[in-house]
C-alpha cells in the first residue's frame, strides 16, 4: 500500500499532465492534423504511464500502455485524428482521472476502452524511430532485426542518486540473452583531471528485435532530456555496427546532437528553481501578514502620538517591510484563471454532445488572477450557469437559422478587473430572458404577488431563487430549479454579488462580481459622525469638497450635480443612523461598482490605510452591505463598506438600465 505522503506527491506530479493532456485532446477535436497536439498528448500519456509505474499504479500504467499505442500510430503515421478517436480517449481520460482519484472502477472498463481505441486507429500501432515529431524521424525500409542504442549520462548523474548499473541492469531484463553491452571510454579525461563523482563513460547497447522501442526508451524516461541518446534499428542488411540511412541528408539531426543542444540551451541559473507548498501553509502565512499589518497600525498610531523621530524613522523601515511582505505573500496566493477553465472546455464539449446544440466556446482574460480561495469555489458555480446557458439560453440550428442569426451558437466566458473587483461573465447569444414569462412563474410559485412592480434587475434576479426554473421539461442537465440558487449562495459567500442582463432574442449575461482577495486590502479610512468606516480604495474614484446645498437635506439619498454629471449620492450618516458632532468641512467620496458611480456623503477622511479583512460573526453576516471588519491601530473596529451590495441596497444605479419589467 501507497501511505498518505507518497499518494498526495503523485497527485501534485501528475495534475498539470493531466490538464495539459485534456487540453490537447479537446484542441485536437478542431485541429486535427496539428502534429505538436498529437505529439504532446503522447508525450503526457509517456510521462504519466512512467510515473504511475514508478508509484505503484499498476493498473494504471498498464492501462495507459495501450493508449499510448494509439497516439504512437497516429504520430507513425498508421492512423489519423477523427471525432472518433477523440471521443474515446476523453472517455480514457476519463478512466485515468478517476484511477488517479483511488477509485475502484469495474476491470472491464480498461479492456471496454482498450479495444475501442484499437478499433478507431484500425489495430494499426506502429513503432516510431525517434521520440520527437514525426517530421525528424528517421525513414526506415527493410525487416528490422534489432537496435543500437548509445547513450551517455549527465555528469551529476550519480550526485543526484543515479545507478547507472540498475539501468544498464533494466536494459539486459528486456533484451534478453541476445543484449550486448560495451562502455565507451573515449571522453574519459587524464587521470589528474578525473572526478570520481561525474559520469564520464558512455554505453552502446545491442538488443534483439523482440525488444520495444518504447520500453527502452521508459528505462530513460526521467532523464532523456539531459543526457545524450541514440537508438537507431539495425536493418536485415546491415551490420550491428552501421548506420541508419536518413530520408534526406539534411532532413535529420542525430538525438545526440538535439540533447547537446538542449543542455547548451539549460546552463546552471538560467532556470527558475520551483517548490510545491501546502495550501495551509499559504493561509498560515496570509494569517500572520495580517497580524503583523495590525501591530503595524498600532505602532505607527503609537509613534505618532509620543512623535519621537527616532522611533518613527523605526515605524517607517516597519511600513515598508510589511508592505512588501503583504505584496509577496498576496502574490502568491493569486491563482490565474487558466487554472480552472482546462475543465469548462471539456464542460463545453460534452454539453455539445449531449444537447445536439452546435456552438463555439470562446475563454477571453485566462490570465486574470483571484485569490486562490475565491478561485477554489468558483467551479461549481461557473458549471451551473455554462449548462443554462447552453441547455436554456442556445437555439438549435434550425431556429437559429430561421431567426437570421448564425448556424453556429457561441458561448464566451470572459474575466476583467474592475475597481477592486473581479468580472466573470458567462455569455450566450441565445433567445435571451422573456421578463414577463418570468414574472408569470414566480407568481404561479408564490414568490411574488400578483401586483408586484419589480424593475427589470429584480424580474431576472427571480432566477436565484430556491426552487425556481424556467425550463418547461426536466433533463439531466436541468429543470429541477437546483442550481441558480447555489451560484447565488455561493457567490455571496464569497462577499460577491450575481448580475444578470438579457434581451429577448439576442441572447443573456452572467456575472459574477467578486472581491480580488478576501485577506487584505489598501482601504480609505472615512470618519461619519463617532463613527469609522473603510471602503477598498481601488473602487474610490475622486474626493470631492460637498457641496452647500447637499448639507441642508437629511433624506437617506438624493442627486445632485457634480462636474457638470447628475450622481446619487448617500448620506451615510442618515443611511447608518449614525450619530456624533458635524464636521465643518464635510466630504463626498465617489465610489464605483461596474457602470455605476454614487457618491457617498462623510464626515472626514482619515487617510488610506493596508486594511486586514476580519469576516463578521454569524450574528451579523446577514448585515450584506459590510463585507467584514478591520482593527485599526489604536484598537477600534471600522467596518468595512460591500459598494456594490450598498448601492443595491439604497435602490441607486443607472436609471436607463432599471425600466419596469
Amino acid at each position: 500500500m501507497i501511505d498518505a505522503e507518497t499518494q498526495e506527491i503523485f497527485r501534485q506530479e501528475t495534475e498539470a499532465l493531466i490538464e495539459s493532456l485534456q487540453d490537447a485532446l479537446l484542441e485536437l477535436n478542431k485541429t486535427p492534423d496539428d502534429a505538436e497536439l498529437v505529439t504532446q498528448v503522447f508525450r503526457d500519456l509517456h510521462t504519466l504511464k512512467g510515473t504511475g509505474a514508478m508509484f505503484g499504479y499498476a493498473r494504471l500504467a498498464e492501462f495507459i500502455h495501450d493508449f499510448e499505442a494509439a497516439f504512437e500510430a497516429v504520430r507513425s503515421g498508421n492512423a489519423t485524428v477523427t471525432p472518433e478517436l477523440v471521443e474515446v480517449s476523453l472517455k480514457a481520460y476519463d478512466l485515468i482521472v478517476a484511477l488517479l482519484d483511488g477509485e475502484d472502477p469495474p476491470a472491464d472498463r480498461d479492456a471496454e476502452l482498450k479495444a475501442a481505441l484499437t478499433a478507431v486507429t484500425k489495430g494499426e500501432a506502429a513503432a516510431v524511430t525517434q521520440s520527437d515529431a514525426p517530421a525528424e524521424a528517421a525513414h526506415v525500409e527493410g525487416e528490422v532485426e534489432g537496435w543500437k542504442l548509445i547513450f551517455k549520462l549527465p555528469p551529476d548523474f550519480m550526485e543526484i542518486g543515479g545507478n547507472p548499473i540498475a539501468m544498464l541492469d533494466e536494459l539486459i531484463e528486456i533484451g534478453g540473452e541476445g543484449t550486448v553491452v560495451e562502455a565507451l571510454t573515449d571522453k574519459l579525461p587524464a587521470l589528474a583531471d578525473l572526478k570520481p563523482s561525474e559520469m564520464h563513460t558512455g554505453w552502446q547497447v545491442t538488443l534483439p528485435a523482440e525488444a520495444s522501442e518504447s520500453d527502452i526508451r521508459d528505462v530513460f524516461m526521467f532523464h532523456e532530456d539531459q543526457m545524450e541518446l541514440s537508438l537507431e534499428p539495425i536493418l536485415a542488411d546491415q551490420p550491428a555496427g552501421g548506420e541508419i540511412t536518413p530520408a534526406t541528408p539534411t532532413e535529420t539531426k542525430t538525438s545526440t546532437d538535439q540533447q547537446q543542444a538542449s543542455q547548451a540551451a539549460k546552463k546552471p541559473g538560467t532556470a527558475k528553481v520551483q517548490m510545491r507548498v501546502s495550501a495551509e501553509r499559504l493561509d498560515d502565512i496570509m494569517d500572520r501578514v495580517g497580524e503583523l499589518v495590525i501591530a503595524e497600525a498600532r505602532l505607527s498610531d503609537l509613534a505618532a502620538k509620543l512623535e519621537n523621530p527616532d522611533l518613527m524613522e523605526v515605524v517607517e523601515n516597519i511600513q515598508r517591510l510589511a508592505l512588501g511582505l503583504r505584496d509577496t505573500t498576496m502574490a502568491i496566493r493569486l491563482t490565474p484563471m487558466s487554472s480552472i477553465t482546462g475543465r469548462f472546455q471539456r464542460l463545453a464539449h460534452d454539453l455539445a454532445g449531449k444537447t445536439g446544440k452546435d456552438f463555439d466556446f470562446v475563454i477571453e482574460g485566462e490570465t486574470t488572477e483571484l485569490d486562490k480561495t475565491v478561485i477554489e469555489k468558483l467551479s461549481d458555480p461557473l458549471v451551473h450557469i455554462l449548462r443554462n446557458a447552453v441547455d436554456h439560453g442556445l437555439e438549435n440550428s434550425e431556429t437559429r437559422i430561421a431567426a437570421g442569426k448564425a448556424e453556429r451558437g457561441t458561448v464566451t466566458l470572459s474575466a476583467r478587473y474592475s475597481g477592486a473587483d473581479v468580472l466573470i461573465s458567462v455569455k450566450d447569444d441565445g433567445k435571451g430572458l422573456d421578463p414577463d414569462f418570468i414574472r408569470q412563474r414566480a407568481v404561479e410559485r408564490g414568490l411574488i404577488a400578483e401586483n408586484t412592480i419589480l424593475t427589470r434587475s429584480e424580474t431576472f434576479a427571480l432566477l436565484m431563487e430556491p426552487g425556481f426554473s424556467t425550463a418547461e421539461q426536466i433533463t439531466d442537465l436541468s429543470g429541477r430549479g437546483v442550481g441558480t440558487d447555489v451560484v447565488k449562495s455561493t457567490v455571496e459567500a464569497l462577499r460577491g454579488s450575481v448580475e444578470i442582463e438579457s434581451e429577448l432574442g439576442a441572447g443573456s449575461t452572467f456575472t459574477l462580481r467578486l472581491p480580488l482577495t478576501l485577506a487584505i486590502i489598501e482601504g480609505l479610512l472615512m470618519q461619519v459622525g463617532d463613527e469609522r468606516f473603510t471602503i477598498p480604495l481601488a473602487a474610490v474614484g475622486g474626493i470631492l469638497e460637498q457641496p452647500d446645498d447637499l448639507r441642508k437635506g437629511s433624506e437617506p439619498t438624493t442627486v445632485i450635480e457634480l462636474r457638470e454629471k447628475l450622481v446619487s449620492i448617500m448620506r451615510l450618516r442618515e443611511v447608518f443612523g449614525c450619530s456624533g458632532p458635524v464636521n465643518e468641512h464635510p466630504k463626498v467620496v465617489l465610489v464605483e461598482t461596474g457602470d455605476t458611480q454614487v457618491g457617498l456623503a462623510v464626515d472626514r477622511i482619515i487617510g488610506s490605510y493596508q486594511t486586514v479583512i476580519k469576516q463578521l460573526s454569524p450574528i451579523h453576516s446577514r448585515l450584506n452591505v459590510f463585507s467584514g471588519a478591520t482593527i485599526l491601530g489604536d484598537g477600534d473596529v471600522a467596518l468595512i463598506i460591500d459598494v456594490a451590495q450598498l448601492v443595491r441596497s439604497q435602490g441607486l444605479g443607472n436609471l436607463d438600465k432599471e425600466q419596469a419589467a
